[in-house]
């Protein structure tokens, strides 16, 4: 049959589909043609409706599945109105979304059928037996419609990695890809993490699958890897087939779980390659010795999911159960052995207070990371965080229904003095962060908080768009007169010590 794959990756980020390239190499392997659509414009100008319909005519596709994450959501509604026009394939939506809000999926009328969770199998079967004209409505994972009633069926056993064919690049522009994210390349060595955190959909997934399979979480055996063998051969892969590559990521939720895992992916890689990668870790499984592990193997940059510097809100909002202290703790190891640290952040979470994003301020500056990359909270659905802002009375549904991302605004509702206080953190982290901290800059950004502080509704969205290069201006007065700061560097959601920027520029 031919499959043509749909990636709905609008005003985001530029992404890789992980799952996408694991699914296409299964369908390939039992003798399917696939084919894929990524719409991204840094990639490809979006098309229009018309576009859209002749190139899925083009294909002619039986099958068009599609691949969605919670936000890209309203988009996918319109692209698979557009389907409909183009061709009588069989529409099925897969992603995380399709566990978020399976019911809110099908009842939709927008999709014949969805796969739910981890779909290497269930989608080959369920393809296997449409081409065989076969029953498919007892395939695990699937959800469907039957007389106007939802069906969703239980869920299998999670594939076992080691068995995975390897992942099909040429059906992505790959090169294409790696030129518009300036030559960094995501990789993933794991599937699963062992933290429950309530924004994350991690404990969804693993609620339904106990369920369903009636297992304890280590029967699941939720976190499972990918060999350091199968790991090099993808890396060897990708260097000798593709050009431009600056940068690999390890995107795994958390790569230093496991010590000894670190240990031998580090020195494997050492042996085939000198680019520079970068890795996410948790400041409860990051050592000095697992910092040694990464520097001697060439890691550039270790990433820390911090969210908060409340530990009230990690604690009772997040279920995040670590201290201040163990953070900066953290940061400073990876600092010693010459590693370059990035925070993640989030602000307007439900039940946050002025005090808590100041709390989060003050840890960036008391830490000093060598990076910290913020966003709005989103509540994604099915979540505990979801509920808990649903619960607050938080949510502006019809806001959320509207959003593509989660760096350019929030849809919750704290009231205008709150809002308008988020909009102006949501721009300038960086300012606020140097003005509580002890740098040589200090005093200065700290009448420039001040004077942003002040002004009203009005005042604010008239110097907020020219606020990125007021910003530049004032970083690069710094950058001459020698000054450490931070600065919004590489994208609008993202504040960098000029000691490392002013290097690698």
């Amino acid at each position: 049959m031919k499959i043509l794959f749909i990636y709905p990756n609008a005003g985001s980020q530029t992404g890789f589909n992980y799952g996408i390239a694991h699914l296409s190499a299964v369908l390939k392997e039992a003798g399917h043609e696939v084919a894929l659509w990524q719409l991204c414009e840094d990639i490809v100008p979006l098309p229009n409706e018309a576009q859209f319909i002749d190139r899925v005519r083009q294909e002619a596709p039986e099958i068009i599945g599609f691949s969605v994450v919670t936000n890209q959501w309203p988009y996918t509604r319109k692209l698979a109105a557009w389907t409909r026009r183009a061709t009588d394939a069989l529409r099925v939506c897969g992603g995380i979304h399709t566990m978020a809000a399976g019911e809110q999926v099908l009842q939709s009328g927008d999709f014949d059928y969805i796969i739910r969770g981890e779909a290497e199998e269930a989608l080959a079967e369920f393809v296997d037996k449409l081409s065989n004209r076969q029953d498919v409505s007892q395939v695990d994972n699937l959800g469907y419609l039957h007389d106007g009633e939802v069906r969703l069926n239980p869920l299998r056993s999670l594939p076992d990695l080691s068995k995975l064919p390897f992942k099909d690049y040429d059906i992505f522009d790959f090169q294409n890809i790696i030129d518009a994210k300036n030559g960094w390349v995501g990789l993933m060595a794991s599937r699963g993490c062992p933290f429950s955190c309530t924004y994350c959909f991690n404990h969804q997934l693993v609620s339904h699958y106990r369920k369903d399979l009636n297992c304890s979480f280590k029967g699941l055996n939720y976190i499972r890897h990918f060999s350091v063998e199968q790991m090099m051969r993808e890396i060897d892969y990708l260097q000798r087939r593709y050009q431009n590559i600056s940068m690999f990521i390890l995107d795994d939720d958390l790569f230093t779980f496991y010590r000894q895992y670190v240990e031998q992916f580090c020195k494997a890689y050492a042996k085939i390659s000198s680019l520079p990668f970068v890795v996410n870790a948790h400041v409860g499984f990051f050592e000095k010795q697992r910092a040694r592990y990464l520097a001697d193997a060439g890691c550039k940059i270790v990433k820390f999911g911090v969210e908060s510097g409340s530990e009230r809100v990690r604690r009772q909002i997040l279920q995040r159960r670590m201290k201040n202290a163990s953070i900066v703790k953290a940061i400073e190891t990876a600092h010693q052995y010459g590693l370059h640290t990035s925070v993640f952040l989030m602000i307007g979470l439900p039940a946050e207070t002025r005090e808590d994003v100041m709390a989060t301020i003050q840890l960036m500056a008391r830490a000093k990371p060598g990076r910290y990359r913020w966003s709005f909270f989103f509540p994604f659905p099915g979540t505990k965080a979801y509920e808990l802002s649903a619960q607050g009375n938080y949510i502006d549904f019809e806001k959320m229904a509207r959003m593509e991302n989660f760096t350019d605004d929030t849809c919750l509702n704290f009231g205008q003095a709150h809002n308008l206080f988020l909009k102006k953190v949501g721009r300038l982290m960086p300012w606020f962060v140097n003005a509580y901290s002890d740098l040589p800059v200090a005093d200065f950004y700290r009448t420039k908080v001040k004077e942003i502080l002040a002004l009203d509704a009005s005042a604010w969205e008239k110097r907020a768009p020219g606020i990125e290069e007021e910003d530049k201006i004032i970083s690069e007065k710094f950058v001459d007169r020698g000054l450490s700061h931070y600065a919004i560097k590489y994208n609008r959601f993202m504040g960098v010590i000029s000691d490392y920027f002013t290097v690698e520029e």
